[in-house]
């Protein structure tokens, strides 16, 4: 999968999203932006069950952005 573009309307927010997948370690990660933002880095979580955000700044993702972001790579396949 190369760089995919999605839109979101979450709490009447819009957020173009931008995921790019990319291998670590023999594990997918995943490089997210949001709304032309920094990066995030999205990996599986086994405790949560879904992918999340690891990175410093990850605290400043919303929580119902994260899981749409999260849904929908899964969407995807992965």
């Amino acid at each position: 999968m190369k760089e995919q573009k999605f839109q979101f309307q979450i709490d009447e927010i819009p957020y173009v999203v931008t995921i790019i997948p990319f291998d670590f370690n023999d594990e997918k990660r995943f490089r997210v932006s949001y709304n032309g933002g920094k990066e995030d880095i999205f990996v599986w979580d086994s405790d949560l069950k879904r992918l999340r955000a690891i990175d410093d700044g990850a605290s400043t993702l919303p929580d119902s952005l994260g899981l749409a972001i999260s849904n929908r790579i899964e969407s995807l396949g992965y």
